[in-house]
Order: C-alpha cells, then structure tokens, then sequence
C-alpha cells in the first residue's frame, strides 16, 4: 500500500486529484499541500518524525517554487519519494523525466491514466519486507535543511524541548523530545542511559564501574549511567554483537 503527496496551488485541481487518488485501493494515504513551498515544509517534517511517503504527485506551473525546482530538491533527499508530474502543460516532460518522474500526466486528469501512473509507481516501490533506508533526522542550520544520518550519532542530549544530537563531526540541536526519539531508534542500538542521555551502542568503546561509579567512554566524551540504568546497559552491552569485537575486557565489564 502507497503513502502518497499530492501537490497543486489550484484548490479543485488539488482536491479531484487527491479524490481520484484516494479511491484507488493500492493507496494507504494521501497528503495534500496547495503549493510547493508547503509541500517542501511537509516532507521535511514527514522525515523528521519517520513517516514513510512512496510518491508525490506535483504540479509543474505554481508560484512560489514550481514542480521542477522542487522535484530537484526532493532528489537530494536521502532515499528521496518517485515523483508523477500532473500538469496542463506539455512542454516540460522532456525537463520531468530528466529528473527521473515515473509518470507525467496531462490535465485534466482521467482516472484510466491515473491509475497507470499508480501501478508504474507501484512497481518502483520496495514491497514490505525490504531493508529499511537508513533514518535521517532533518536539521536547520540558517536556512538550509542538512539530513543527519543516524549511523553518524554518537549520543543525543535532552535540553528542554529540544535533543542536541552530538555526531562523528559536530552536533546539531533538533526540536524533538529525548522519548520520541528513543522510541524511534529503540530497535537500532540505541539505549537510555541516564534520563537526559541516549547513546548509540555501536559508539561504545568502554563501560567502565569505578566505585559506585559507571561510566560509557562514547568518543572523547565519558558519560555518566544513572543507577536506574545500570544493569540495562550492562546487559544490553554485553550481548550485544556490535561490541563483540571492542576490546572490552572481562575486568571492564565487572
């Protein structure tokens, strides 16, 4: 089942497409956005918080940022959606399938085309069961959105209504609760540590016990493991099979 974006800045162009489209039974859900700009806002927070979306269905002429300037900044996304223009202009298809659409449909739209355009963009969809793209978490730095891969994250710190994800190469301050992200990454070795820390497991490169003391050596950085915690980490630590080949020693490990 498809997850799909329609994207049109005239309202009954829009809502026949999104209607058409929603009475197709291999469509799950369909988002709508009634211009570009609105509909960049949307994907990128669509990422931020994990929501899958297979295809968006794009307008070409619309004020603002049109189907082709967007169609491009959607194919720097990291495991970016299939896109089918539908437009009631005939002279850019050649500009479209450049940029690899699956479809490109005339206006007006009939459901017989529409229909075609969803089973192509069917068949160019992983089915259930595939590898996972790697997550990203989308971050604003001065007017620019950078996708933080979540290989690259060390530990994330809660601060307030905010995580500051510390990575490889610098940190990066996302409006996220510390819990949501925990339970986003929970199947991907992540573990809480402390009630203000979440730590990457395939990070870890030393658990320390000194005293009452317990400690995780994550890069250049010691943090602390609250009490709480203690023998989750531990646990989760030592079987873990990213661990198997640091050089943690039977002394370190208690």
């Amino acid at each position: 089942m498809l997850r799909v974006l329609a994207v049109d800045d005239e309202v009954p162009a829009l809502e026949e497409l999104a209607y058409l489209l929603r009475h197709d039974p291999r469509i799950e859900h369909v988002s709508t956005a009634p211009g570009g700009i609105t509909a960049l806002q949307d994907m990128v927070q669509m990422i931020g918080t994990g929501e899958r979306l297979d295809g968006v269905f794009l307008d070409i002429r619309m004020p603002g940022l049109g189907g082709l300037d967007l169609a491009r900044l959607i194919g720097a996304f990291p495991n970016p959606p299939r896109l089918v223009f539908v437009t009631a202009h005939e002279d850019c298809a050649i500009q479209a399938f450049d940029l690899e659409a699956v479809d490109y449909l005339l206006k007006p739209v009939r459901a017989d085309r529409l229909a075609e355009a969803v089973r192509r963009l069917e068949c160019m969809t992983p089915a259930t069961g595939e590898p996972v793209p790697e997550d990203v978490i989308p971050v604003e730095l001065g007017g620019r959105t950078r996708f933080v891969s979540q290989q690259t994250v060390r530990f994330a710190e809660a601060q307030g209504d905010y995580v500051r994800l510390h990575t490889v190469d610098g940190n990066y301050l996302v409006r996220m609760s510390l819990a949501a992200l925990e339970r986003r990454w929970a199947d991907s070795g992540f573990i809480r540590v402390h009630r203000s820390t979440l730590v990457s497991v395939r990070h870890v490169s030393e658990l320390r016990f000194d005293g009452g003391r317990v400690t995780l050596q994550v890069g250049s950085e010691t943090l602390p493991v609250s009490r709480r915690h203690t023998r989750q980490v531990r646990e989760q630590l030592v079987r873990d099979r990213q661990l198997q080949d640091r050089s943690l020693s039977s002394g370190v490990l208690g």
